[in-house]
């Protein structure tokens, strides 16, 4: 029987990923209502550069016309209403990342982020107040800090297809126990490959993460942390251990307007913990009953755990060799 995978009209048109995502980034649109901004060079600034049409105000829909890699001498920052679509070239961003700070409705799709140096430098930053963000089909590796960082109160965020690799901390949601504002946090991660980087596939703070059809494999600590009051839900992912077998960790902390420490839940529902992996779950002490995805969205694609679903993120995660589709019609500019 065919996997029943998402997204399989989202490359029919160039515009068809606005308004696409499953979960919580359901609502991103990107640069949907922008004209195309051409990348024409792959120099880190000036005219015709990925960094020159990323600061720039309106909406736009970032596409490349060459391949290569990107230097960047500093972070790279995305305002609002951008899609940065990499479909139909090979780009890799390297030396430093993208940063989402304080922006709504980004879209980054079919990129490679390697090879990132300095303090506190990740592949894709997002914070403070970012929200309507879905990151697809991105290949990351070898930074200095995280893959992927949501925090300070950035929301309604989708991370699917993504290739996780070469790395020790891969994605943190919710930075510190003292940051209380990051209760708004919700984020959804699936179809996404945890391809043995050590640990935070994610680990979360406050907020509420589901978790759909990923595959984790031969982490280093573990798979999936969960701190104060995080709330996870684990649905048919697949989890298999190394050396260190529990896929799950708990971490006791104390929110700063509370008086006692406290950990956070994780619910687990069709997980497949493969032969000797533990799963490591408690279910008592829980601060609260972890969520169900049907409060806040009324569909998602989710399959069995299979070695058909393995297969598939084995090989269709991360960067992509698909063409840029074609635009439907043409666009009007005013």
């Amino acid at each position: 029987m065919a996997l029943c995978l998402p997204y399989t009209n989202v490359d029919s048109c160039l515009r068809a990923l606005a308004g696409q995502a499953e979960g919580f980034g359901r609502f991103a649109i990107g640069g949907l209502h922008g004209p195309l901004y051409h990348v024409t060079t792959l120099a880190d600034d000036g005219p015709g550069s990925l960094r020159d049409g990323c600061r720039r105000k309106e909406p736009l829909w970032i596409v490349f016309e060459v391949s290569g890699t990107i230097n960047l001498s500093s972070e790279l920052a995305v305002s609002s209403y951008k899609t940065i679509d990499g479909r139909g070239q090979r780009i890799k961003l390297t030396g430093k990342g993208l940063r989402l700070r304080e922006c709504e409705h980004v879209i980054i799709c079919n990129l490679e982020l390697e090879g990132g140096r300095g303090p506190d430098v990740d592949g894709i930053q997002i914070k403070p107040n970012a929200k309507h963000i879905w990151i697809d089909r991105c290949s990351l590796g070898d930074y200095d800090d995280g893959l992927i960082d949501i925090t300070r109160q950035s929301t309604d965020i989708t991370v699917s297809r993504c290739h996780f690799s070469q790395h020790d901390r891969a994605m943190l949601i919710g930075a510190d126990p003292s940051h209380i504002g990051d209760r708004c946090i919700r984020v959804t991660v699936h179809h996404c490959f945890f391809d043995g980087t050590r640990q935070r596939h994610p680990r979360l703070r406050f907020g509420k993460v589901h978790l759909y059809n990923n595959y984790t494999r031969n982490w280093g600590i573990y798979a999936v942390g969960a701190g104060v009051e995080a709330e996870i839900y684990s649905e048919c992912n697949i989890y298999e251990a190394g050396q260190n077998r529990a896929a799950f960790r708990y971490f006791t902390e104390k929110a700063a307007d509370k008086n006692e420490e406290s950990t956070g839940c994780i619910k687990t529902e069709g997980d497949l913990f493969t032969a000797g992996t533990e799963s490591g779950l408690i279910t008592d002490n829980c601060i609260s009953s972890v969520f169900h995805p049907s409060e806040y969205y009324p569909t998602w694609t989710v399959e069995a755990p299979t070695d058909a679903l393995k297969h598939f993120i084995k090989h269709c995660t991360g960067w992509q060799p698909v063409p840029r589709p074609a635009e439907a019609k043409p666009h009007a500019h005013s």
